[in-house]
């Protein structure tokens, strides 16, 4: 079996923090996108939020793993 290199780790978990990048970005344009209604759904609101904070502890554990991985030595 083939193990990664330190490069390698780092490089597939940026791929992935990149992916929640444009996660992130996509639900701040759902909530622009449903406040600019005459009347916002709050439940729509409330689910973004959710979804939002959701991907904010994702960012964060990858972005601690990813320091981890650039903290190791080959």
């Amino acid at each position: 079996m083939t193990t990664l290199n330190k490069d390698e780790k780092a490089q597939i978990i940026s791929s992935h923090l990149k992916s929640l990048a444009y996660s992130k970005y996509n639900l701040e344009i759902d909530t622009l996108q449903e406040n600019s209604k005459s009347s916002p759904n709050a439940d729509v609101l409330t689910s973004i939020s959710s979804q939002s904070a959701e991907v904010d502890a994702q960012i964060a554990a990858l972005t601690a793993e990813l320091a981890e991985v650039e903290a190791l030595t080959e």
